[in-house]
């Protein structure tokens, strides 16, 4: 039987912060056949420990609210099988969630302030904290990508610059490249969050959590860095290319003049 909606807010209590944690924990999380009754109204929402719930994304991303470390490090070991390329170590976030009432909503030093423990509510926060830890891994992964364009520009500069290396650096990059062209397409950072539609009374909360957190900042910049580093590994590519056809003619031309040189010694012994 699928609980309430109500059901599920009321196992979190509303007089005092609440813990929340968000996973990025690999490339997919498939959630078909979940043995636990779920709400699928938005974000796919389940019960998790004894008097909380997670929220769970199929692009990895999994957001947990009040629930001990045990009980988090239970509920994740329980989801592992369902992770696709998990990731060696999992992107977090964590934040306190209240409850505000009247007072306005949004992210303050204490944590995310909120009206009430109603699930649209909390499925907004979920959406938008996942989508946060899933750019935060974007971003170092860009990083990590970043760190090759250098030695790859030197590699490019010098005029013997190629080789074993230089293909494993554009191997690697390319994996890298291919990894978040797949991933970033799935979060999809720039769409409204389909919840929105059902409950447009929590649309100002998200547009809090979007500036707060910088979501859209944020991608943009990544856009952008994945362009840059695509664009490199062009050029790389374009020139290994290059100087390999040069590198052919040269050798037809060395072909050309020995022909020619031992056709002209094979004229001067007739003589």
């Amino acid at each position: 039987m699928v609980p309430k909606t109500n059901e599920l807010a009321a196992r979190l209590p509303a007089n005092k912060p609440l813990p929340v944690r968000a996973c990025f924990l690999g490339e997919r999380l498939n959630l078909r056949g979940l043995p636990e009754p779920a709400v699928t109204l938005g974000p796919l929402t389940v019960p998790a420990g004894e008097a909380g719930m997670a929220v769970l994304f199929r692009y990895g991303a999994v957001v947990l609210f009040n629930l001990t470390e045990s009980e988090q490090k239970n509920f994740l070991k329980d989801l592992r099988p369902r992770v696709e390329s998990p990731l060696r170590r999992m992107e977090t976030e964590d934040v306190q969630l209240l409850v505000v009432g009247k007072q306005p909503e949004g992210v303050t030093p204490e944590g995310i302030g909120i009206a009430d423990l109603a699930l649209a509510r909390l499925q907004i926060v979920a959406i938008a904290l996942a989508r946060s830890v899933a750019l935060a891994y974007y971003e170092n992964a860009m990083a990590s990508a970043f760190d090759l364009i250098e030695p790859l520009a030197r590699r490019l500069e010098s005029p013997r610059g190629g080789g074993r290396r230089l293909r494993e650096l554009l191997r690697h990059i390319g994996g890298t490249l291919l990894v978040l062209h797949k991933m970033t397409g799935r979060v999809e950072i720039q769409d409204k969050p389909d919840l929105l539609w059902d409950h447009p009374e929590v649309e100002r909360l998200y547009l809090h959590l979007e500036n707060e957190y910088e979501l859209r900042e944020r991608n943009t910049v990544l856009e952008r860095k994945l362009a840059l580093i695509h664009q490199t590994a062009e050029t790389a590519v374009n020139l290994m290319q290059n100087r390999s056809m040069l590198r052919v003619e040269w050798y037809i031309v060395i072909l050309i003049v020995f022909e020619v040189l031992l056709y002209t010694y094979e004229i001067w012994l007739k003589r």
